[in-house]
């Protein structure tokens, strides 16, 4: 159990360095942005991101020179233009910056409730900043010898909770005392999250001007041959789903599954989201339909701009009328009392 009174030097030499009062830690992370949407600032950011193994696994020999020359030489431009569309100038940084620091704020406060200032809550980036490495060293600098790494992905997949999970664990590896970890699992089949998910959808068809003949539920996408080497994303993807429609108490012809984000030449989880809306207006006439983005916690360029702008444009541009994007979650109360649930779950014998 922690010890939360301040530590005591009263058998320590003087010169001993400070023993700071212990504390246990609760760092969120999400997947990361770039610090700003120019060419350089995209260009560090996607050579981060599109190097890591646990994202693109082909080998390096064939895989960089083709980043290094030709991906990264033009896709920080159109990367770029589409992060401008979105970017929160007021702020100087992306939307998902500014929504994980609030959601960071909301969770801090509500966890205080219980833990008093015992706890220390704070988020970093798997790619950008802030990194995970200062991350860690700042919690342990603050007397944290105990850390919960919270990756912010419902559901679990190599490519995003794993590579953040390994992070975590790189920056352990420098630090001469290692707090105790734990890391978070997933939440895709949480009851609470679920009822926060199906209460968002709720709201956004009552405020509809007309309703929604069909929800399109748009996960990421993967690779197919991620799936098929044993990766249980997909299989997630399909629960929350199937969940989220009982909880809602609709038939199968009102919700479905589709993913978004499709990268390089290979087939990667079908139906794609882009070419599955233009379908649903252009054979099945469809009119009127709703996407919700459930494996992203917060909004990011993958829904503001990828769902919001290109896909609303494919569904519009094959006979679609009525295209209604529902946020994540975000900082919403709902979300915040499903994250504080996950942690006091897992913060169990470390505190009360």
């Amino acid at each position: 159990m922690l010890d939360a009174k301040p530590g005591s030097t009263s058998h320590a030499p003087k010169d001993h360095p400070p023993i700071r009062r212990e504390k246990v830690g609760v760092l969120l992370a999400n997947l990361g942005t770039p610090d700003g949407y120019d060419y350089w600032s995209m260009r560090r950011y996607l050579n981060e991101f599109l190097s890591d193994k646990r994202v693109i696994d082909y080998p390096s020999w064939k895989w960089q020179p083709l980043l290094q020359l030709i991906i990264l030489t033009k896709r920080p431009f159109s990367s770029g233009e589409a992060y401008k569309s979105i970017w929160n100038e007021e702020e100087g940084e992306s939307p998902l910056m500014t929504i994980t620091r609030d959601q960071t704020k909301a969770l801090r406060s509500k966890l205080a409730q219980t833990y008093g200032d015992n706890v220390e809550v704070d988020f970093c980036m798997r790619y950008g900043n802030p990194s995970t490495k200062s991350k860690v060293r700042e919690m342990v600098e603050k007397g944290c010898t105990k850390i919960l790494f919270f990756p912010l992905y419902p559901q679990y997949a190599g490519a995003t909770s794993a590579t953040a999970n390994d992070e975590f664990f790189r920056a352990l590896m420098k630090e001469t005392w290692q707090p105790a970890a734990r890391t978070a699992p997933a939440y895709f089949d949480r009851p609470d999250y679920i009822d926060a998910l199906a209460k968002s959808i709720e709201a956004a068809y009552a405020d509809a001007e007309e309703k929604p003949e069909l929800l399109v539920v748009s996960y990421h996408g993967m690779p197919k041959r991620y799936l098929m080497q044993g990766d249980p994303y997909h299989c997630q993807c399909q629960k929350t789903t199937r969940l989220l429609k009982e909880r809602l108490g609709w038939a199968d012809t009102e919700i479905k599954t589709t993913f978004q984000s499709v990268f390089g030449p290979e087939e990667w989880l079908r139906p794609y989201t882009v070419e599955e809306v233009a379908r649903l207006a252009a054979e099945e006439g469809k009119k009127r339909i709703a996407v919700v983005a459930p494996a992203f916690s917060a909004d990011c360029i993958e829904t503001l701009e990828e769902i919001n702008e290109e896909i609303k444009e494919s569904f519009e541009e094959a006979g679609g009328e009525s295209f209604v994007y529902i946020p994540c979650l975000n900082a919403e109360p709902a979300h915040i009392e499903v994250l504080a649930n996950i942690v006091q779950e897992n913060l169990k014998g470390w505190i009360d």
